[in-house]
């Protein structure tokens, strides 16, 4: 997101977090996707909504038409100030709802206990997509319906996952809007992460982190970043040597393949 509606998520994030104690509010991550779904599915009315040349008080009129009486008073609420804000897109708007829906969910998990559960979880299900095309391609089959999608994560995960895990990666599947369906998983990863004020490093390896050199690790990212630092490790033999870090979108590559690739590049010049 950029400009305007980045501002409008930080503000509504805010606003959520100040929400939690409120009565109902278990409920409004359940509400918030289906809305989410209903949004992604019909075009006119995501454009209605996210239309600035409308006065808020009229968009907000339209989802409590809608919705009022669909979706607990809670979630309501923060619909309409979802509808109230203003987005550069109205794609920006359905992105805002689904965050908005994840944010609730690892709220309500860091309160039972289950969030460092949920984050392992969303961990281990993108490094099934990523090692397996064939899910890959079913997720991201075009003549599959959304509902299928969803059935299959169901199916893959239900059984083991908490239901925040299975509910968030169950809608991301049917609604990825052409992202990658690791790319979104990664997404639910970094907002739960910031749940808990953390920043998510990747971690690349050629061989698995002992718990002490996981330690060190993630107390010298964190000096770095100047927040506490969660390490997702992968065991990558392509890596050689060393390790490959990212942090968003920096990288801190200190593997030996890379810097063979480096000197291969000097040679080759």
């Amino acid at each position: 997101m950029i400009g305007s509606s980045r501002d409008s998520l930080a503000s509504l994030r805010a606003s959520l977090d100040a929400r939690r104690a409120d009565a109902g509010f278990a409920s409004v991550p359940g509400d918030l996707l289906a809305v989410a779904g209903v949004l992604s599915r019909e075009k006119s009315l995501r454009q209605a909504l996210a239309d600035a040349g409308q006065p808020a008080g009229a968009r907000t009129g339209i989802a409590a038409g809608l919705f009022g009486g669909q979706i607990s008073s809670a979630a309501s609420a923060v619909l309409g100030d979802v509808v109230a804000a203003r987005w550069s897109s109205d794609g920006d708007l359905v992105d805002a709802v689904e965050a908005l829906a994840a944010q609730a969910s690892f709220a309500l998990a860091e309160a039972d206990g289950s969030l460092d559960r949920v984050e392992d979880e969303l961990f281990a299900f993108s490094r099934a997509v990523d090692s397996s095309p064939e899910l890959q391609l079913a997720l991201t089959n075009p003549a599959a319906s959304a509902e299928s999608k969803a059935a299959l994560v169901r199916d893959l995960v239900g059984g083991t996952a908490t239901t925040t895990t299975t509910a968030l990666l169950a809608h991301a599947a049917g609604h990825l809007r052409g992202r990658r369906p690791a790319a979104a998983v990664e997404e639910l990863a970094r907002l739960a992460s910031d749940q808990r004020r953390q920043v998510l490093a990747e971690v690349r390896a050629a061989v698995d982190l002992s718990l002490d050199q996981r330690a060190r690790l993630a107390a010298a990212l964190s000096t770095l970043q100047g927040r506490q630092v969660r390490l997702n490790v992968i065991v990558d033999p392509e890596v050689v040597g060393g390790i490959v870090v990212r942090v968003g979108d920096d990288v801190i590559d200190g593997s030996v393949s890379s810097r063979l690739e480096q000197a291969r590049r000097a040679l080759s010049a």
